[in-house]
């Protein structure tokens, strides 16, 4: 879809491709887990009793780390949020070096909705790769 909008070129295909085949040495293989699946901080809310929700999910099994990394994209969580997930289910060493690779399906997403800034930054995720 990107690329019959134009809003990605045959480069980025390519550029894709290289990180497929890098993609085994990249992340550890852990069995999948049931996600949120768009969990941002608009998606987190708080009642007037203080009990938090988690809203608008879009649930699916995957790797726990596509979670959390979306967090990040937008705005992210308190460093609280962080620090107690790492201590009740902790994560693979060097996951902050892959949130940039988890990002990269939302932000596929994005530039297929909104075109525009999230095509540059689409790359820049990319790259960071590559």
């Amino acid at each position: 879809m990107a690329v019959d909008s134009r809003e990605l070129g045959k480069s980025d295909i390519q550029q894709f491709d290289k990180l497929y085949a890098k993609l085994p040495e990249l992340f550890d293989l852990e069995p999948p887990a049931l996600i949120h699946g768009d969990l941002w901080s608009g998606n987190f809310l708080i009642d007037i009793k203080g009990i938090p929700f988690l809203i608008d999910p879009a649930v699916y099994l995957g790797h726990r780390e596509m979670d959390l990394a979306l967090t990040t994209l937008f705005g992210g969580f308190g460093a609280t949020f962080y620090e107690a997930y790492q201590q009740h289910y902790p994560l693979s060493p060097g996951f902050q070096q892959r949130i940039k690779l988890w990002c990269l399906y939302p932000l596929l997403v994005h530039v297929n909705l909104f075109g525009g800034g999230y095509s540059n930054q689409l790359r820049s995720h990319l790259n960071a790769y590559l």
